[in-house]
């Protein structure tokens, strides 16, 4: 049994822990959250800390992804194991890097940016490349919410609250629809401006919508498509595609427990989707897995 915690209960938080209760293989040992009361979760304690619970293996990083960079190397040189889903991704190797030199000091291990994408979508690239060598690759999001940029945008100064919706215009290019909701006497046009210089969105075309109640508009599906057209050895128009429809939160949530299934077999280190073995996200027996999956 792996004993894991979570830290922190927004949508993701509250999915890892139906993922963690649905694993045969999993003991949820506590939930970190400073906002949460003693019996909020029945009998799940509920701590500030994670000096606070006994034998903790792994914590399952459930929190804004500029958050994740302090907490989870912190808990790392605890010697304590760490998932995130940390999505920002042009800053994903340097994470990765820091994160690899705090395990290793900590003797623990680390995997970073798991989830939707990155994730889960950056294992499909990984394998329809190796299929593939050469060509190009687009990765198409939405029509959905995207978790990371509605993070984003909430925590925008004067944003009351907030979704960032992704729609696909073709050939991995996107367009942001921002629908807020501001605080009173707040003027919208800096909001706008703020979310649009945001790193989140800096890159895209953003359209950023005042709405007084986003409840009616609230939708916590998303989807993607993988395409890629390359060449196997000397033989070209090799084409491929790769097509889900999902919840989010859930989503996340799910690929975290997995991986933390397979990162807690690994060395002290830091890894990511592209370093851990299908295999290893599985629970059950390595000869039953193959028989069935191979």
């Amino acid at each position: 049994m792996i004993n894991a915690a979570i830290m922190g209960y927004g949508n993701i938080g509250k999915a890892a822990i139906e993922a963690i209760n649905e694993a045969s293989d999993f003991n949820l040992v506590g939930v970190i959250s400073r906002t949460l009361e003693n019996g909020d979760l029945g009998k799940i304690p509920i701590v500030r800390s994670v000096d606070e619970l006994n034998g903790v293996q792994v914590v399952v990083l459930c929190v804004p992804s500029r958050k994740v960079p302090d907490l989870a190397e912190e808990i790392l040189l605890k010697g304590i194991t760490t998932v995130d889903c940390f999505d920002i991704h042009s800053e994903i190797y340097d994470l990765y890097v820091r994160f690899d030199t705090a395990a290793k000091k900590g003797k623990s291990m680390c995997v970073t940016s798991v989830g939707f994408d990155p994730g889960l979508d950056s294992a499909i690239r990984a394998l329809l490349e190796a299929a593939a060598p050469k060509g190009l690759t687009y990765t198409n999001f939405g029509p959905g919410m995207s978790i990371g940029h509605t993070v984003a945008v909430k925590e925008i100064a004067g944003v009351k609250d907030g979704m960032s919706i992704t729609i696909p215009l073709g050939a991995g290019l996107h367009r942001r629809m921002v629908y807020v909701v501001i605080e009173d006497g707040v003027d919208f046009n800096t909001v706008s401006m703020l979310i649009k210089t945001d790193p989140y969105f800096v890159n895209d075309e953003t359209l950023v919508i005042q709405v007084s109640d986003l409840d009616p508009i609230s939708d916590m599906g998303h989807s993607t498509n993988i395409k890629r057209k390359g060449i196997s050895g000397t033989t070209h128009n090799q084409r491929f595609n790769f097509d889900i429809s999902i919840d989010n939160p859930a989503m996340t949530a799910q690929m975290m427990v997995s991986a933390a299934r397979a990162v807690i077999k690994r060395v002290p280190g830091a890894y990511t989707m592209l370093h851990l073995s299908p295999i290893d996200l599985l629970s059950g027996s390595k000869e039953e897995l193959i028989r069935r999956l191979v």
